[in-house]
């Protein structure tokens, strides 16, 4: 997924303008982007992160496996978010899928933005610290197409079991209905939820 030019420059407008909330200063400006797996998420965040520009984390490096979905939820939590908000060293390490297990150690910086993208990353806690949250979807044969392209046959099982891991957090979450906006899987606007001006 790649979306339009007018639609990232209003996304980074709306980052731009919003208020920086998290850090002991609240210098900087937290935006994430949340939604099923397959649907577009981590080539939005790419785009953000030169747009800004900003660092961008992928949640894909804090689940421990196909089972990880919360535990990576927790890790965003403890070793990112909840140190930067306190004036702490964030690092986390990396989750390494083909070797199951943990590998080497990232820092996170305190920077003027940070996008995190993934399943989860919108989860209400992270609501106090938030300037933007985006939710990208698409329908899900559609996004078990594209992830099977990407990570092969095999896997297809493990696909299906993340799927209905993620549905139960959303409906518990209700991320879809508290976004800022909601993109469809090929980068249009879906509803601009709580925000607005957006093409």
């Amino acid at each position: 997924m790649s979306t339009s030019v007018a639609v990232l420059t209003d996304l980074v407008d709306l980052v731009r303008s919003g208020a920086a909330r998290l850090g002991p200063a609240q210098q900087t400006r937290l935006v994430l982007v949340d939604g099923p797996a397959g649907s577009g998420k981590s080539s939005l965040a790419a785009q953000l992160g030169t747009a800004l520009p900003a660092q961008v984390v992928h949640m894909d490096d804090l689940y421990p496996g196909w089972q990880g979905l919360v535990d990576g939820i927790d890790r965003l939590g403890k070793q990112i978010i909840d140190p930067l908000q306190f004036g702490a060293l964030a690092r986390f390490q990396r989750y390494d899928w083909e070797r199951g297990e943990y590998a080497e150690w990232h820092e996170v910086p305190a920077e003027p933005v940070l996008v995190v993208e993934g399943c989860g990353a919108g989860a209400r806690r992270f609501d106090p610290v938030t300037t933007l949250l985006i939710w990208v979807e698409a329908d899900d044969a559609l996004r078990l197409r594209r992830g099977l392209a990407r990570d092969g046959e095999a896997v297809r099982a493990e696909w299906m079991r993340w799927m209905a891991d993620e549905a139960s957090i959303y409906a518990a979450e209700e991320t879809r209905d508290r976004a800022d906006v909601r993109l469809d899987g090929f980068g249009s606007v879906v509803n601009l939820g709580r925000a607005d001006g957006l093409r």
